[in-house]
């Protein structure tokens, strides 16, 4: 049995700063009028099947009418922001709203684990709202980041009445959040372990303050070796995934299972709207859950903007997820014939009816000595350019899809200048190109040392000589019997991205031994990554000649 026990009283109205702030945001993000006024009602208590309970706050649209429900399950807490952006705007367009507290946040019973309890507990949950009076039977999920995650946990064994899914920036395998391109993605790890460690302690919006501040507040923790341990060092609540996942970097590992809902993407059949970031940390999330939605022929769109995953513009996403619901739920509007992808290129958006485009052709340039790229092959017999990385003096990251401010589209500059950076740069364009797609890069590569990091990096230098990052991949190889010095084809496909270099601007290819403190630095020692405290250097050497040519390649939408 699933039973609610509200807590004594009756549902109260929406208090006088937040109806203002409310009011405020739907004009400086133009959305639609309000419906009606919100009254709250506040820790409902919902008992899952092992018996423990979450709390969930109800936001009732006052209407005579029966109205839709989204169902928004939370680990933040159900205050600022996330009772305004989740749950009060929709509810005053006429939609009931739960925001729940997951397992073990915020007054929920339990204990957090990333994922674990997301699928049974969803279920728990909507077989709950099946008992109240004021549930019409149409259900919707909305929200971002980890709130995208538990959508797609309710996914997985998709309920009869789920319409619709908005998930903006948002996650399905942790495993891949963790060790995406093959070394432990440190930055955002950490800095979100220590979030959810802190975060009921200072506050919701505290929270994430400290969060994007977190470069400098955590400079220490993310120097310290070895990786694991970190966290008992922070204080707080704890985060007892953290030491576990560091000691389980192959995610094709048994024990990654429970970390994902990769299997929701293959069993729904939800109409759904996916919104990401070109500097997102969840972009490549994102971009597979499109393809294979729309494999299988589900109602799929996806709107994907200039975004880090802090500052995806509400005026943006906001309008469009009160539309999909209002077309797909409320049947409120009707469903338009608008192409279903929008990207923003250029300084402006695209529609494109698939993403990447279907008229994309590649163009390869090569390395050459003189530090450049060409579009000829290279005439050099004997052309190499060598660099050394130290782990105990690491490349710095400089921007990316880190959940920083200081993430995105940065000035690569001073990288550029260090010694351990190589970059290879072509004349200015005489006119403009545009990529749709994944670069790749192909490089003939000797090392000193097996064990060891690539970081790749494609830059747009504008007329000023300003270097800004586009997109960007890390590989990690290791092989126990590779002869040092010897030369091997070394391919990185970097994430996908859409840009477009304008005329005047140059091509730089960056490529380097690692990017700290965004990636953990491999140690060079073939050690365990959590149990390393030894490091050793490698030099690489980049060939670029007849014999063994180096490139990149391009995919190209000609205009």
């Amino acid at each position: 049995m699933h039973s609610g026990t509200p807590t004594p009283g009756s549902p109260k109205p929406l208090g006088t700063v937040q109806r203002l702030i409310g009011a405020a945001a739907g004009r400086q993000w133009q959305l639609p009028a309000r419906r009606n006024r919100v009254r709250v009602e506040r820790k409902i208590e919902v008992r899952m099947r092992d018996g423990v309970t979450l709390l969930a706050d109800h936001y009732i649209p006052v209407t005579a009418d029966a109205v839709p429900t989204i169902l928004v399950r939370c680990p933040y807490g159900r205050g600022f922001p996330y009772a305004l952006l989740s749950a009060q705007l929709y509810a005053e367009r006429g939609y009931h709203v739960l925001l729940q507290s997951t397992r073990g946040t915020y007054g929920s019973e339990g204990t957090f684990m990333p994922g674990v309890s997301e699928p049974d507990d969803g279920q728990d949950t909507v077989a709950w709202l099946r008992s109240q009076h004021w549930f019409d039977g149409r259900l919707a999920t909305a929200g971002g980041s980890y709130l995208g995650f538990t959508q797609w946990a309710l996914a997985m064994d998709p309920p009869p009445e789920l319409k619709a899914m908005v998930v903006m920036i948002g996650v399905h395998d942790l495993a891949d959040a963790a060790y995406q391109q093959g070394p432990l993605d440190l930055f955002n790890m950490l800095s979100w372990s220590d979030l959810l460690s802190h975060q009921e302690s200072v506050g919701s919006v505290a929270g994430l303050i400290r969060m994007m501040r977190a470069e400098r507040r955590l400079r220490g923790a993310l120097e310290r070796l070895p990786l694991r341990g970190t966290m008992n060092e922070l204080g707080g609540k704890g985060a007892p995934w953290y030491d576990e996942w560091i000691d389980h970097p192959d995610v094709h590992n048994p024990y990654w299972d429970r970390f994902r809902a990769t299997e929701a993407l293959s069993r729904s059949t939800v109409p759904t709207l996916l919104i990401g970031g070109w500097h997102d940390y969840f972009l490549n999330q994102t971009l597979e859950q499109y393809r294979t939605l729309r494999s299988r022929d589900v109602e799929v769109a996806m709107t994907i903007g200039p975004w880090t995953h802090l500052t995806v513009d509400n005026k943006i996403s906001m309008p469009q997820a009160i539309s999909w619901l209002d077309t797909h739920v409320a049947g409120r509007a009707p469903a338009t014939h608008e192409a279903p992808v929008q990207v923003f290129v250029g300084g402006e958006w695209q529609k494109h009816q698939t993403w990447p485009p279907e008229d994309t052709a590649t163009t390869t340039w090569y390395l050459q000595t003189a530090r450049q790229l060409t579009l000829a092959d290279p005439a050099d017999k004997a052309g190499t350019t060598q660099f050394r990385y130290d782990p105990a003096a690491p490349t710095p990251s400089v921007g990316g899809r880190v959940m920083a401010l200081s993430g995105g589209a940065q000035d690569n500059r001073k990288l550029e200048a260090r010694a351990d950076v190589l970059t290879f740069t072509t004349a200015p364009l005489a006119e403009s190109v545009e990529v749709h797609g994944r670069p790749v890069v192909e490089l003939h590569l000797a090392s000193d040392n097996a064990n060891a990091d690539l970081f790749a990096r494609i830059c747009d230098v504008d007329p000023t000589g300003r270097s800004i990052n586009v997109t960007d991949r890390i590989i990690r190889f290791a092989e126990p019997g590779a002869t040092p010095g010897e030369v091997r084809r070394v391919r990185i496909t970097l994430d996908p991205t859409a840009h477009r270099f304008g005329v005047g601007h140059r091509i730089r290819l960056q490529i380097s031994g690692g990017a700290f403190p965004r990636f953990a630095r491999n140690p060079g020692t073939g050690q365990a990554p959590g149990a390393a405290t030894v490091l050793k250097p490698v030099t690489h050497t980049v060939h670029h000649n007849v014999g063994r040519p180096s490139s990149i390649a391009l995919p190209l939408v000609k205009h």
